[in-house]
């Protein structure tokens, strides 16, 4: 479970600019009421009971501040790993080093932070109530622009699978590339002669579209917004030809809710894939809270 450095690098810069101005900026607040040598000791604390992800970003953050302004580093003593699920109160991390760098970092830091954990407390709700079965929760390409991986990785961190990273890594045929290639055949087709490399995914709301995709070469199967009783009708007869055609894989998607999730997931398909695990994850409640200065005696 890993990000990318570059694009952490390039993520946290625009976040930056966005919050400063462009580089180097400036805080006015911070830097008109905290002097540049003031050093102090802030708690990154979780206010709410969640799944943690997304404090790699917390050194990436603070090193690019520091040397905005040119100031000494800020030390991270993270105090839980991305994945752990974590209490109200519990001290993520703990941040020493110049206040300015502290308080202008604060809220670049808390919205990547918080918006990751959010959904990997999301995620670890639908791949709890998927114990016991064999299915897994996906994520889709509904995510926030210019996050995809952070949330990505964040669903990862919550027990849940990545799906397609985007349009280039695998093919989802749906209902308007049949139109437009006159079939699922033609559709199928086109993309092996295309790309070849490329898995080919197929989307069917019918019985008989399923079977026609399974007959086209598919064998990755997107049950559409299916009736359970549907549901359980296309997965019993994709399943009694997998002696004949080899392993399907099936997944459930469209209008699935978690109280619902154990019972599609009975039907026997693979997979269900749930936008809302990036397009709707309310945030994890976390503050950087700085201690007070205490003179010595």
């Amino acid at each position: 479970m890993t990000l990318d450095p570059l694009w952490l690098r390039a993520t946290v810069s625009r976040a930056l600019d966005e919050d400063l101005g462009a580089d180097p900026g400036r805080d006015v607040t911070t830097q008109a009421t905290v002097s540049p040598d003031s050093r102090g000791t802030a708690h990154l604390v979780a206010r709410a009971w969640g799944v943690v992800a997304g404090l790699v970003v917390v050194p990436e953050v603070v090193a690019q501040v520091a040397d905005r302004f040119g100031l000494p580093p800020v030390h991270v003593d993270a105090r839980v790993d991305d994945g752990a699920v974590v209490q109200p109160v519990t001290v993520l991390a703990v941040l020493s080093g110049p206040v300015q760098v502290l308080l202008i970092a604060e809220r670049t830091l808390l919205n990547l932070l918080s918006r990751a954990s959010g959904v990997a407390t999301h995620t670890r709700l639908w791949a709890d109530a998927l114990v016991g079965t064999h299915a897994q929760v996906l994520d889709t390409r509904k995510t926030s622009p210019g996050l995809r991986a952070l949330e990505k990785y964040a669903v990862r961190c919550g027990g849940g699978t990545n799906k397609r990273m985007g349009l280039y890594d695998v093919a989802m045929i749906k209902d308007n590339h049949v139109v437009a290639a006159g079939s699922v055949a033609a559709a199928v087709q086109a993309l092996r002669d295309a790309f070849p490399e490329v898995p080919v995914q197929v989307e069917a709301e019918t019985l008989e579209q399923a079977m026609e995709a399974l007959d086209a070469g598919a064998r990755f199967l997107l049950l559409d917004n299916m009736p359970l009783g549907l549901l359980q009708q296309v997965v019993a007869a994709v399943r009694a030809l997998e002696p004949e055609l080899g392993p399907v894989q099936l997944e459930a998607t469209g209008n699935l809710t978690l109280d619902r999730a154990a019972g599609v997931a009975a039907t026997g398909v693979d997979y269900l894939s749930v936008g809302g695990l990036t397009h709707s994850s309310p945030i994890l409640d976390i503050a950087l809270d700085l201690l007070p200065h205490r003179i010595p005696a």
